[in-house]
């Protein structure tokens, strides 16, 4: 076992305190947010605010999201629509184009990475894009909040990279076998992008988890609202007004009860989905970093 100096251990042990205080940093909002969700009305007009241990546990915010509500499960149905929906879709197509712009041997490959790269800095804008969206039929539909962004340029450029780091040996020995090209990506490149796959997959589905603003633009029905129009139209106010969907009761917990409780329950999906992927994001975007 290698032992360590005084010198190296004082520093190991700085790191360690470091790292400890910086967690503490980052899980101490959450906890106070996760806290405030659970006070009383008459716990909040006591102490005010938002609190670190509320005094008595109070699940008033959440039976009115969950219980007498059906506007924030339809909100999640739309969200979770969205985001498997969406996220399938982004990856199929940006898998397949990556593939495609990672052929060495295409012609023209370089002027079409071009022509993808120059999309990540001249856009349309928005009213150009309104006005697409709107003749084609897509308004007031989900497809609004999904076609449009369907694939992102910056995550196919790294699929791409990240296919060309792959030895070529792999694609002639399939080609010598008889493989097609559709065969070579389903049974050769894609098992051994699992990493990349992953990285670009929780990308696309944050995005589409955290996304409001072309669902405020593009749909106007109040049935197909994701959570995070609820979300931010709750945070909005700093009253309980002008939440009258959400059917509150005569004696309705707190804004900041029914606000904190409305953050949490919109942000521990992605802290349950994170853990299962984490051991792909470094490896997916190290790699998906080589340049080809």
């Amino acid at each position: 076992m290698l032992r360590l100096s005084r010198g190296e251990k004082a520093v190991q042990t700085t790191i360690n305190v470091l790292l400890a205080l910086s967690t503490l940093a980052f899980l101490l909002p959450f906890v106070i947010v996760l806290s405030t969700s659970f006070i009383s009305e008459a716990e909040f007009a006591r102490r005010g605010g938002y609190v670190l241990f509320p005094e008595q546990i109070d699940f008033g915010a959440y039976e009115i999201l969950f219980g007498r509500s059906q506007v924030l499960l339809n909100a999640y149905r739309v969200t979770l629509f969205r985001v498997v929906v969406g996220t399938f879709l982004n990856l199929v197509f940006t898998i397949t184009m990556a593939y495609v712009l990672a052929q060495r041997k295409l012609p023209g490959r370089i002027p079409l990475t071009i022509f993808v790269f120059v999309t990540m800095v001249f856009g349309g804008g928005l009213i150009p894009n309104f006005l697409l969206v709107d003749a084609l039929g897509l308004r007031n539909t989900m497809w609004s909040m999904i076609l449009p962004p369907l694939i992102s340029a910056w995550n196919l450029l790294i699929m791409r990279n990240f296919f060309m780091s792959l030895p070529e040996e792999f694609y002639e020995a399939a080609i010598m076998d008889g493989a097609s090209p559709f065969t070579i990506l389903l049974r050769i490149v894609l098992p051994l992008s699992l990493p990349a796959i992953a990285t670009i997959g929780l990308f696309y589905a944050v995005f589409h988890w955290n996304a409001w603003f072309d669902a405020s633009i593009y749909i106007d029905r109040s049935d197909m609202r994701p959570l995070q129009i609820i979300l931010r139209g709750l945070l909005r106010s700093t009253t309980l007004q002008g939440m009258e969907e959400l059917a509150f009761t005569e004696q309705p917990p707190p804004a900041a009860s029914l606000r904190s409780a409305l953050i949490i329950i919109s942000t521990v999906p992605v802290l349950f989905v994170y853990p299962f992927i984490q051991r792909y994001f470094v490896k997916g975007v190290m790699i998906g970093g080589i340049k080809g």
